[in-house]
């Protein structure tokens, strides 16, 4: 559920779904069960959804229109590059012995998780105006 930016008027939210590809997205959009909720849920939305296709990173940044790929990039990397660092001195020396396979998962694991609900709401929380002014 993505949430209006702190501090905005905004009062859009959104829902953000993942398919494994476009066959599974067009059969859940197409399902009586997705229509059905559609309209048990219309008399509580303003206006039309609408929806829109975000690629990669995108999904990060919760504004109506994504900044410009370099900038979502920059706040990437600024989020990737302490969460790295901090991994490797502390959890890098933990699962140093284990085989490379199962450390690189659980290394990777732990990044991504970190990223995705610590620090990439962070950064982009504190880089919004950045990230939301003029390209």
């Amino acid at each position: 559920m993505l949430v209006p930016a702190p501090g905005s008027s905004s009062l859009e939210y959104g829902i953000l779904r993942t398919f494994a590809n476009e066959q599974e997205r067009d059969a859940f959009y197409g399902s009586p069960m997705f229509k059905q909720w559609e309209e048990r849920v219309r008399p509580l939305t303003d206006g039309e959804p609408t929806q829109r296709q975000l690629q990669g990173l995108e999904a990060w940044f919760r504004n109506p229109e994504p900044p410009p790929l370099w900038k979502m990039a920059i706040a990437t990397y600024l989020g990737v590059l302490p969460v790295v660092m901090l991994l490797s001195l502390t959890l890098g020396p933990a699962i140093q012995s284990w085989h490379f396979i199962p450390s690189n998962i659980v290394f990777n694991a732990c990044v991504v998780a970190l990223l995705t609900w610590v620090v990439m709401p962070l950064i982009t929380r504190l880089l919004q105006h950045w990230l939301s002014e003029e390209k």
